[in-house]
């Protein structure tokens, strides 16, 4: 086994157990079909399925897996109008499992997201029945500062990238604490525990994935 394998090993093992005392489970997964079939195994056959956007979901393949199973899919591609993305959000706001990853983690167990439009950090905070994430062990960071630094400096200004937005990070590669009207860093949420023990499930992946 190779040092950084190894490394997300041992650290899994700590996060494994400090998510737990923040009654959030966890698990670990060598590589991402490893991680895919994981995150699929929590699902009932015939539940409702949505997740918010992700690279890492993508990478793992588990966004097509979902399109293809027999579950009932909320596709965030789908609704055009603003009438239609009303309607779609209040069906994944009672959706049986929401996907999503996560900017950044902690090794104290605590998770960072910054979103734009706040339907990804809403559904992780109150909703759906069970949120599953999948975060690949690049996200690791040491503390919370060190976390928030990584969703506004790595994961940020990659995803304005991508998005093609017209803000300074997509210039500069870090944040400058824009005001501009295509930000996406509107809500800052920092996660220290799940109050509802089991609702949130993260897939932790010995692999660098995502932003």
């Amino acid at each position: 086994m190779n040092p950084k394998k190894k490394y997300y090993e041992n650290a899994a093992e700590t996060l494994i157990d400090r998510f737990s005392k923040r009654g959030i489970e966890a698990y670990y997964a060598e590589n991402s079909e490893e991680a895919k079939k994981t995150a699929l195994r929590f699902v009932t056959p015939g539940s409702s399925v949505s997740w918010g956007g992700s690279m890492t979901l993508e990478e793992i393949g588990l966004i097509s897996a979902l399109k293809n199973s027999d579950c009932t899919v909320l596709d965030r591609t789908v609704p055009k109008t603003p009438q239609e993305m009303k309607e779609f959000y209040s069906k994944v706001a009672v959706c049986d499992y929401y996907f999503m990853s996560t900017n950044a983690m902690t090794l104290q167990g605590e998770l960072v997201n910054i979103d734009g439009n706040g339907n990804r950090v809403a559904s992780l905070i109150f909703g759906p029945e069970n949120v599953i994430i999948v975060a690949g062990m690049n996200k690791l960071c040491p503390d919370l500062d060190s976390a928030i630094a990584r969703a506004r400096n790595t994961a940020a200004p990659m995803n304005t990238v991508r998005l093609n937005r017209d803000t300074p990070c997509t210039q500069i590669g870090r944040c400058a604490d824009c005001m501009r009207p295509e930000c996406i860093c509107n809500q800052f949420v920092v996660t220290r525990r799940s109050g509802i023990p089991g609702r949130i499930k993260i897939i932790l992946v010995g692999e660098t994935l995502g932003y």
